[in-house]
């Protein structure tokens, strides 16, 4: 009966060092369970789809049947076997990763639109690590069939014009179907994909491949959106599409002197507004520029490369989207666009990603409450309410 006794006793320690080591263990796992899983659920569950206008006369299920509903995003710049540490990799790709799928889990996008730098290395990668990169962007990027995602070429993908070869783009375009001057219908809705890197106007083969596309599309997209006359003979042969104004996708933003006129919390920092643009180079050329908006007439025209946000307006009505970086490796605070488009009409709202900065405060909370507990465990640190119980016992002795 003692020796029972005793052996509980010298037990009693063991258990409660395991409890407490049981306790250390759910803790840290729930804050990494959160900060790495839960809280992009908790971030884009917040997000929501933007309201389109629609006429008296049409009903809400219409109207939502309607409506296509894009996420628009853009310079993921996957990092390569060159210039990427693997830490750094597997953080940012882990990041992107668990914010689009929870994106599409949450959201139920019918398409997806990435406006180019998609890699970061493609400009120069060999084809061994060009396919390497193509299959963890595909893992990254998996989506089901009820969703399609359309992939617009950038710089870093095939590089700066003078970078940029035949077989770079001819890889690029068969990985991801991408074609300058190519157009893809949905819901009556025209999307023009431009290969804004081609936009050179130096007549290179690359180039005038891609602009005699352009001038072609753009000719078939007058034409259908003109009522056909007896006097309208050019366009009598052509192919009727839809008669909707097109929203122009590229990598580069058409020409502006600089981002002293952007605004927004995800704007460039103050230090970098006023910093002057270099065409061909930062932006497309004011000649380039004309041509695109001069061609299309767009509504509206989407585009990255600076990697934040600004908004401008074209000829004082046609506006263009500077979509920022959805990478953490190029922000602190990466978004999406989120677009209820129509035919005739759109609304656009950004939904922003966790903060990495918010994400590192939790880790670092976590860690200095995990010392203390660890601390107070071993006696080596005295809890607050300890040293009360033992003044508030010494005031009843006196």
């Amino acid at each position: 009966m003692l020796s029972s006794s005793s052996t509980t006793v010298k037990n009693l320690p063991l258990k409660r060092r395991l409890c407490f080591l049981l306790k250390l263990v759910c803790f840290v796992s729930s804050v990494l369970i959160f900060c790495e899983f839960l809280i992009y659920y908790v971030v884009i569950f917040q997000c929501r789809w933007p309201n389109v206008k629609g006429g008296a006369h049409v009903s809400e299920e219409e109207t939502s049947a309607s409506v296509l509903k894009a996420i628009i995003l853009a310079d993921t710049h996957l990092l390569g076997e060159i210039k990427g540490h693997w830490l750094d990799k597997l953080r940012r790709e882990w990041q992107m990763e668990r914010s689009f799928q929870t994106a599409l889990w949450l959201l139920q996008p019918d398409i997806v639109f990435i406006l180019g730098d998609v890699f970061d290395e493609g400009k120069w990668s060999s084809p061994q690590a060009w396919a390497d990169d193509v299959r963890r962007f595909q893992k990254m990027f998996k989506h089901s069939v009820f969703t399609e995602l359309v992939v617009v070429a950038g710089n870093h993908d095939i590089g700066f014009h003078y970078e940029m070869t035949t077989y770079k783009v001819n890889r690029f375009e068969k990985v991801f179907n991408f074609t300058s001057g190519k157009l893809i219908t949905r819901k009556g809705i025209n999307f023009v994909l431009v290969n804004s890197v081609a936009m050179e106007g130096d007549g290179c083969a690359v180039c005038r491949t891609s602009e005699a596309k352009l001038v072609a599309l753009s000719h078939k997209l007058n034409c259908s959106q003109q009522k056909l006359n007896h006097s309208n003979r050019r366009c009598s042969d052509v192919e009727k599409l839809p008669a909707s104004e097109p929203i122009l996708l590229q990598h580069y933003p058409l020409y502006r002197k600089s981002d002293a006129e952007c605004t927004g919390e995800d704007s460039a920092p103050p230090e970098e507004k006023n910093i002057p643009f270099k065409e061909k180079y930062d932006v497309l050329s004011q000649e380039a520029s004309q041509k695109l908006l001069w061609w299309f007439q767009p509504r509206l025209i989407l585009s990255g490369h600076t990697h934040s946000a600004c908004e401008v307006l074209h000829a004082g009505k046609i506006p263009e989207i500077s979509v920022p970086s959805f990478s953490w490796r190029n922000r602190n605070n990466p978004s999406f666009i989120m677009g209820s488009i129509t035919p005739t009409d759109f609304s656009l709202q950004k939904c922003f990603l966790p903060f990495e900065s918010r994400v590192f405060t939790i880790y670092c909370a976590a860690g200095a409450l995990l010392v203390i507990l660890v601390l107070a465990h071993v006696q080596l640190l005295t809890p607050p309410f300890y040293f009360a119980q033992r003044l508030i016992s010494k005031h009843k002795a006196v």
